[in-house]
């Protein structure tokens, strides 16, 4: 019934991280033809009047669909997240601007504007320079057409933060004269960041998979920017929803944090798999992982993460992160509405963490 993927993947610094530095990179980027730099500047406007306050178009139906937490490097969280937009608001074919910005909800307020007084001289200085967790744009080619999913990441520590995410289409040349506005889209997102640098045991998000497909060769920079679910040797594609037919199967990927070594620093690590339906009035059994209002389905046999099943060379010292997942099919559920409870347990601390991902079974 059950296909398991066990390993380890050696840490998440492959995953690209960008700085505030790169936005401004390209923001005078001389490489970038006018065009570009004026549509950089355009959304950063946008995004700065929707952090003003000001309302902003949503011509594309810029929707935000779903984000993922992981541990990256330097006491920093990786986020990838996933936008969805509908193309057949385009005026034409063209290439969209697509600009993200994170601004920390505990950051300090702007300085205040320049007083009256201020010498003539000052005030033709530029503004003073504004820095955030992250920022960045990308130029995505678009057809009018059905909606599309659009995948991007940034990298902050753990904390509460404002995202914005701008689209916009192509202003018409300064020399067409009546032209209509470029459409655009502007929203606003809050999530919260999970701290994963502490000595507790904990999980990056579960990752429900279309698919896992290897990577035969390391992507170049911008393609880890426009592919984020990208990692190491490996590139996850996630689901669009989490309604599956019982024709399909319901796989995860989640990655262990923290788990202690022994004194050949290998972890003893279990992981269980247990699906509960959703049943109105039902009540919980001694033994059983299910809810009030839940009955027990199934559950599949454990994951035993430790020196005996892992490669020889994998060391907790060295950085090694473990990894966890399992493809299940669907074929024997009974259309309906499903928790399914993963619990990991850490046998050498003598801690749980438990996971749950609901999702439903439909017959097509």
């Amino acid at each position: 019934m059950t296909r398991r993927r066990e390993g380890f993947v050696l840490g998440l610094a492959v995953l690209v991280s960008l700085s505030t530095a790169v936005i401004a990179q390209k923001k005078d980027d001389k490489k970038l033809d006018d065009a570009k730099n004026r549509e950089i500047q355009s959304v950063v406007k946008l995004a700065d009047d929707a952090a003003a306050g000001q309302a902003q178009p949503n011509d594309f139906a810029l929707m935000w669909a779903h984000e993922d937490f992981m541990k990256a490097a330097s006491n920093k969280e990786y986020v990838p997240f996933t936008v969805t937009l509908d193309p057949s608001k385009l005026t034409a074919p063209t290439t969209v601007a697509l600009y993200w910005r994170v601004v920390s909800k505990n950051a300090a307020p702007p300085p205040p504007p320049a007083p009256a007084t201020q010498k003539k001289d000052d005030k033709n200085a530029p503004p003073p320079k504004r820095e955030f967790p992250y920022e960045d744009v990308t130029f995505v080619a678009l057809n009018p057409g059905p909606a599309v999913r659009l995948s991007r990441s940034f990298t902050v520590g753990a904390g509460v933060y404002d995202v914005y995410v701008v689209a916009k289409e192509p202003s018409a040349p300064a020399t067409q004269k009546n032209a209509p506005v470029a459409k655009a889209s502007v929203i606003k997102e809050t999530i919260t960041v999970p701290d994963f640098w502490t000595p507790d045991l904990s999980t990056s998000s579960v990752i429900v998979a279309q698919r896992i497909d290897p990577l035969p060769a390391p992507l170049t920079p911008q393609q880890q920017i426009e592919r984020p679910y990208a990692m190491g040797s490996m590139e996850i594609v996630p689901v669009a929803d989490m309604k599956f037919s019982k024709k399909a199967e319901i796989s995860t990927f989640m990655l262990i944090y923290n788990a202690k070594a022994d004194s050949m620093n290998k972890p003893d690590v279990t992981v269980e798999y247990a699906f509960c339906q959703a049943a109105a009035g039902s009540q919980p059994k001694a033994g059983e992982p299910c809810k009030a209002g839940e009955k027990f389905f199934n559950k599949t046999n454990p994951q035993n993460l430790n020196g005996q099943t892992l490669p020889p060379q994998f060391d907790v010292a060295a950085g090694h992160q473990l990894q966890t997942g399992q493809a299940v099919p669907l074929a024997s559920f009974p259309e309906g509405d499903y928790r399914l409870e993963i619990k990991i347990t850490d046998k050498i601390a003598n801690k749980t963490v438990i996971k749950d991902v609901n999702f439903s079974v439909t017959a097509s």
